[in-house]
């Protein structure tokens, strides 16, 4: 039960940092709609933008092929999971920060920075359940 638990929040995590890989595809145009539909102003061209958008959502989206390796095999990367619970805890922490310090609107800020700190803290939580000594009984 903990395990699925566990693989059901790494699930989560995969989902909510993979999503980021249609930025790396979206024309510059599609990208500002969408920023803007998350409550963004609008955003002039520059292709140092179009470069970091390209490169934050790449970076982002690699983050969440390592949580969908976790999910797929927790035993054999059990020791990378509590990492990757704190990561998301941490990213949580530095949303909630500059969310409260710019003032941001609830959407999307706080879905995000709730995201990042309930699954970060749940990821580390059930962690210890990765462990194959763990779940070889159970399994």
């Amino acid at each position: 039960m903990h395990l699925r638990l566990l693989r059901l929040f790494l699930g989560f995590a995969a989902f909510a940092w993979g999503i980021s890989f249609v930025g790396v595809f979206l024309s510059w145009s599609a990208a500002v709609d969408a920023l803007q539909g998350l409550g963004a102003r609008p955003i002039a061209y520059d292709p140092m933008l179009d470069y970091w958008l390209r490169m934050a959502a790449g970076a982002f989206a690699l983050v969440g092929c390592w949580y969908f390796v976790l999910m797929i095999w927790p035993g054999r990367f059990y020791a990378a999971i509590p990492w990757f619970g704190g990561l998301m805890l941490v990213e949580g922490l530095i949303l909630l920060f500059h969310g409260l310090r710019l003032s941001l609107p609830p959407f999307p800020f706080y879905g995000d920075t709730s995201a990042c700190l309930l699954g970060g803290g749940a990821i580390l939580y059930l962690a210890r359940y990765a462990r194959p000594e763990q779940h070889k009984s159970v399994a």
